[in-house]
């Protein structure tokens, strides 16, 4: 009989040395303007593989690409060690890379950075630099020594992860933007060993990390190059051999999207949230090959080891250092002092622009955030479909906190506001007005952002509640 396998997947670790940076503006400001928490990044990766360790059930462990976030040694060396403690701990190791993890200085590589750089107190300096053609061999040990195959021209490789279960990372790095994926041969070598893994009679899961499925609408057509190169490749071949589950990254979005062919064939793509993200989660992932099913959890941090967090969640804590979280966590200071709101959200916001305009942005932003919900329904003419108690919460609501509220779940899914709710009533709605205006009066700059065959107000859905599995968090997939 052949017993369940599980593994813990994480993915885009950006792990920053500390040697890599002092306090100060420079990284500060770099810091602010992405989506995860580089400062802390030891810390959480640390966290993670104490919780890892401390689990005797699961034997095995992935990551996905993104492991440090500049391509530096530094980061590469320290991140290694982690590795080694898990393997030490005697759990397998399984790796590959993206583009976050090399440099191109002669930008022959399209990658995140071209050099590698330490932030100073006023501005960065040079520091040693992994190039692509040197990853392979650096993470040899975990993965393609342990491999059943390997491709020579990709280093994607295929290991036994159990008893009738397989696994292909598939190391996607190609060209950086202009081709993340395999190519012709590499595309021959995967669909070998599909066949391979069938003829054994074992399942067959992939892990790559870029997206094989946009997780929004708007991003299907505006960041096309994000996906997986030749993915529309990938969803035939998966369709065609009945590979029903592929783990993906790079977009730091936990999302559950499930593709269908026409002949009603199909896959699951599960991405996972950016480990260092403030939702960053891992994923615990147990395959039953004698049940044909594999079962997909969730798994948060509720601390960060070393790190007192002020009796906040660990969300809350790192929500407010960058992007949307900065901006929600400064916002009543638009009203109070716009110049320390600027000084706040510098880095996120281009805040010498906004100073040059300095007048009209702040009358701009105290009257989006005087807007009520009321204001959406109106504009959408669903004001009449509201019951009194929904009308009395649409006057009662901030637009600007339907709106953060919005952006606190665009990276951990699960979207919260679904069709009964007059947030969505409201939103959806006018959404729906903005396609017919925009049809109506031919706004080419608004046009081109929609994807063919979609509309507005279906980009819309994606932000508002979970219109695909139900859950991003959680799925138990046939792979019958």
């Amino acid at each position: 009989m052949k017993q369940p396998t599980s593994f813990y997947l994480l993915t885009d670790t950006h792990y920053v040395s500390k040697q890599n940076w002092v306090e100060g503006g420079p990284f500060t400001r770099r810091e602010r303007g992405d989506q995860i928490a580089l400062k802390l990044s030891p810390e959480i990766l640390d966290t993670f593989i104490e919780m890892i360790l401390a689990d005797d059930t699961v034997d095995t462990v992935l990551f996905t690409g993104d492991n440090v976030d500049d391509g530096d040694m530094n980061s590469h060396v320290e991140f290694r060690a982690r590795l080694e403690k898990l393997t030490a701990a005697g759990k397998k190791v399984y790796v590959t890379t993206a583009t976050h993890d090399y440099c191109s200085p002669n930008g022959e590589d399209e990658c995140f950075s071209h050099n590698a750089v330490r932030y100073t107190a006023t501005g960065t300096e040079p520091i040693p630099m992994m190039l692509r053609k040197d990853l392979f061999d650096f993470y040899a040990d975990y993965g393609p020594k342990q491999a059943l195959s390997v491709d020579s021209e990709s280093g994607s490789y295929v290991v036994q992860l159990g008893a009738g279960v397989r696994l292909c990372m598939i190391v996607d790095n190609g060209n950086g933007r202009s081709h993340c994926g395999l190519f012709e041969a590499g595309v021959r070598w995967l669909t070998d060993e599909i066949h391979a893994a069938k003829e054994a009679g074992d399942y067959i899961l992939l892990a790559v990390h870029h997206p094989v499925i946009a997780p929004w609408e708007v991003f299907r057509h505006m960041a096309d190059y994000e996906l997986y190169g030749g993915y529309r490749e990938l969803w035939k071949l998966m369709c065609e051999e009945g590979v029903r589950v592929v783990f993906t990254g790079h977009t730091h979005v936990q999302s559950i999207r499930k593709y269908t062919d026409a002949q009603g064939r199909w896959f699951v793509d599960v991405a996972t949230v950016a480990a260092v993200n403030a939702a960053g989660k891992m994923r615990r992932v147990t395959v039953d090959p004698e049940q044909g099913v594999c079962d997909v959890t969730s798994v948060p941090l509720d601390h960060i080891t070393g790190v007192d967090t002020g009796g906040q969640s660990v969300f809350e804590y790192l929500y407010g250092i960058n992007f949307a979280g900065r901006v929600e966590k400064c916002f009543p200071l638009v009203k109070t002092d716009f110049d320390r709101f600027l000084d706040e959200t510098d880095g996120v916001l281009p805040a010498d622009k906004l100073r040059a305009h300095k007048r009209l942005v702040k009358l701009g932003l105290r009257f989006a955030s005087k807007r009520k919900l009321a204001f959406a329904a109106k504009l959408g003419k669903t004001w009449r479909t509201l019951t009194a108690a929904q009308k009395k919460a649409a006057k009662e609501t901030p637009l600007m906190d339907v709106a953060f509220e919005i952006c606190r779940h665009i990276y951990p899914g699960n979207a919260p506001f679904t069709p009964d709710t007059v947030e969505y009533i409201a939103l959806h709605g006018a959404a729906a007005r903005l396609d017919r205006m925009v049809q109506k009066h031919k706004i080419e700059a608004v046009q081109k952002l929609i994807p063919p065959g979609s509309s507005l107000a279906e980009m819309a859905e994606d932000f508002l509640y979970n219109n695909r599995t139900g859950s991003d968090d959680a799925i138990c997939i046939d792979l019958k």
